[in-house]
């Protein structure tokens, strides 16, 4: 799957961040990498009940903009972050 854009803004600061999702995730490894101007700042990985964990957070990015992002990356697969896997199991 491709990298896909992802804007949060907090306290009228702007965020730009580019989403990239790892299919063929492990369970011991993050599934989605976060990244900001180019640098690995976070990255997510989906619990039992498919809402995203944070996984690692090497930028330091603060807490409710990782949640935001959690939310925008949830938001961007209605059908579950973890339907295809599921596809795959069946």
């Amino acid at each position: 799957m491709e990298n896909y854009p992802i804007t949060i803004s907090v306290d009228k600061e702007i965020h730009h961040f580019e989403v990239g999702e790892y299919a063929h995730h492990d369970d011991d490894k993050c599934k989605y990498r976060v990244y900001e101007n180019g640098a690995y700042v976070a990255s997510f990985t989906p619990d039992d009940h498919d809402f995203l964990q944070i996984c690692q957070n090497p930028g330091n990015v603060g807490e409710q903009i990782l949640h935001f992002l959690a939310d925008k990356i949830e938001a961007h697969h209605p059908h579950g972050i973890n339907d295809n896997i599921r596809k795959l199991k069946l």
